[in-house]
Formats: C-alpha cells, sequence, structure tokens
C-alpha cells in the first residue's frame, strides 16, 4: 500500500513540471523517487527527436561507464524492447513472468552480467517514458540488495512515470506553444534540423528557401523575438520567431517558427507591405527606388497608399505602427532594425 510520504513524493515530482530550469527539476525528480522508493542510483533518459540517441539529463549513483551503457547499449537489446511494450515497468526481481516474452530472463543475459552485476547492483526497475503517446524517454533505478522492487514498487513507479515523461519530453517547455491558435502551425529548428511539436502542423513556411535566410540571419542577430508577415502557399500567414530561453539544453540552442493564417493588415497590398518594411528600415523614396526597380513617383505613390490605408498621418507614424504591429515583410539585411532583443540588465 502506498505510504503517505510515498504520496508526498509523488505529488511533488508532478509539480515539478511547472519548472522552467528543467535540468534541475530532473535532478529533483530523480531525488523525490529516492525518497519514495529505495534506490542507490537512478538515470533520467531523454530521446533526442532529432537523431533517435537517448541522453542523460539527470542521473545519481551510477558509475559513468554504467551511465553510457544504460544510454547508448541497453536500448539496443530485446529487454529494452520488453520495457517500452509494458505498462507497468518491469525489475530484476520480477521478470520471470516476462521471461517468454524477451526469451531470457534479464539476470542471465548479457547486459546483466557485464554492466549491472559489475557495478554492484543485484536489482532494478526499468520504466518507459511517454508524453502525448510519444516515447520521450527512459529512467532506470538500480539497488544493491536483490529482491527489492516488487509489484508494489512496480505500480508506484509507474504512477510517476507520466511526469517524468514530460520532464523529459525536450518539446514540451516551451512556453509559446500555450498561446498559439488552434489552426497554428509550429515547429522549433535547432542547428541539427527541424522537429515537429506535438499537437501542432509543422510550420509550412520553413519550406521556402527565403524564409530560411531570414532565420539563419535571426539566429545569428542574438534577437529574442521577430513577427513578420510571410506569404504561404496561396495565402499569407502571421509568422513569430522566438528564440527559446527555457528548457531541456536542446531546447534552449532553438529558435520556435510559429505560423498563423492572416489576410494582410490594412488592404495593404504586398507591393505596398514591401515599400513599408524598407520605409520602416529607413530608406528613402529613392533608395526603395533603386532596391524594388521603381520609379521614385510609384513609390511616393505606395507611401500615400499606406498612409490612407492604416490612418497614419506622417511616414514616421505608419513605419512606427509597422514595426510595433509586425507589419513587416523584411529582408535577411534588414534584420538587424526589426528585432527584438533581450532587456540589457
Amino acid at each position: 500500500m502506498v505510504s503517505h510520504h510515498q504520496l508526498a513524493a509523488a505529488t511533488r515530482i508532478g509539480m515539478l513540471t511547472r519548472e522552467r530550469d528543467i535540468a534541475s527539476a530532473c535532478a529533483q525528480a530523480l531525488h523525490e523517487l529516492g525518497r519514495a522508493l529505495p534506490l542507490d542510483a537512478a538515470t533520467l533518459l531523454t530521446i533526442d527527436p532529432i537523431t533517435g540517441a537517448h541522453l542523460q539529463v539527470a542521473g545519481i549513483g551510477y558509475p559513468a561507464t554504467t551511465s553510457e551503457a544504460l544510454a547508448a547499449e541497453f536500448v539496443s537489446t530485446p529487454w529494452y524492447a520488453n520495457v517500452v511494450r509494458q505498462t507497468l515497468p518491469p525489475s530484476i526481481t520480477e521478470d520471470a513472468e516476462d521471461a517468454a516474452s524477451v526469451g531470457q530472463r534479464f539476470r542471465n543475459g548479457w547486459f546483466y552480467a557485464e554492466r549491472v552485476r559489475p557495478a554492484g547492483f543485484r536489482d532494478a526497475l526499468t520504466g518507459a517514458l511517454r508524453h502525448h503517446g510519444r516515447l520521450v524517454g527512459l529512467v532506470n533505478l538500480s539497488i544493491e540488495g536483490s529482491g527489492t522492487y516488487d509489484r508494489e514498487a512496480r505500480c508506484l513507479l509507474a504512477s510517476v512515470l507520466p511526469a517524468l515523461g514530460a520532464l523529459a519530453d525536450p518539446t514540451a517547455h516551451i512556453g509559446d506553444l500555450h498561446d498559439l491558435p488552434a489552426d497554428a502551425g509550429a515547429s522549433l529548428v535547432t542547428a541539427e534540423g527541424v522537429i515537429d511539436l506535438p499537437g501542432h502542423n509543422p510550420a509550412e513556411v520553413l519550406g521556402d528557401d527565403a524564409f530560411g535566410r531570414l532565420v539563419e540571419a535571426f539566429v545569428g542577430s542574438g534577437g529574442l523575438r521577430l513577427r513578420v508577415l510571410w506569404p504561404v502557399g496561396q495565402g499569407w500567414s502571421r509568422v513569430v520567431l522566438h528564440r527559446c530561453t527555457a528548457g531541456s539544453p536542446l531546447v534552449r540552442r532553438a529558435v520556435l517558427v510559429s505560423e498563423a493564417p492572416t489576410q494582410l493588415p490594412y488592404g495593404l497590398s504586398p507591393r505596398e507591405l514591401e515599400v513599408l518594411t524598407r520605409a520602416a528600415r529607413g530608406q528613402t523614396n529613392q533608395a526603395i527606388a533603386q532596391a524594388l526597380f521603381l520609379s521614385p513617383r510609384t513609390v511616393h505613390s505606395h507611401i500615400e497608399h499606406v498612409l490612407r490605408k492604416t490612418g497614419c498621418t506622417s511616414r514616421a507614424e505608419a513605419t512606427a505602427l509597422a514595426v510595433r504591429d509586425g507589419v513587416l515583410r523584411p529582408s535577411p539585411e534588414d534584420l538587424g532594425h526589426f528585432v527584438e532583443r533581450m532587456p540589457v540588465i
């Protein structure tokens, strides 16, 4: 029967999912597990959504070689497949009931003989971590004594697997996702590639090479946020680039790109949006005309149309509106004028 002490530890693990410092929260979660279950070592692994590799995000008690073996070798064994298949985390103590499906009891297998037993452990308990139905990681507890992890221990660990899954999922701690409309597309852009996010369609704008160059410029700018208007498919979208500043190390190196279908505001035409963007950058009519291969008179007419449609009384007011509301379609060269930067403390 679960004790009040164990229930309190499980509750504290659930509350850790609200923390912004995920690395610290993962480490604390293992310590809380140690209060609820006997253990001499524990590791929490996440699955890199790009490479598929298992990476340790927190660990206590394991020798480095054992931690590395759990992340790199155990995940390729039949016993790992058994862990993933079961809803109740298997343990060495109770693995006899699962031996037929695996083909061999874990304690008689090579991984136990070559990796677990030499490290001094006689019992272990392992659970697969899922979030939004996706496999996102693994938790493993080990202890020097044998016969420790019975069915009650397995059930207790199973009760906290959802919270541990939320902590281990590198895509679960992106605050801006909660503010996106239901029809918004969203993707996480990292140096290694693009990660699709649960609950959202991929951001289609990332298929545009020109926008890809804008993202590269944003990454290099050191900016925190950029709002733009961009053609996507047959229409336009409001696109926001946001540098992630919290979450796992993988997420903190990423840029969240979100898009939502929209109409060009104020009835602006695509050409008027382009002229307004260059005006907001500070270019003169002559410079805009040269850049867009237009006559200065045509640019002057576009500016007049922009003022009338936006209700602004001056060029300065219109450019301030464009920057404030993200009524922009900038080029990578323009980016330094428009990104929102982190406040200097």
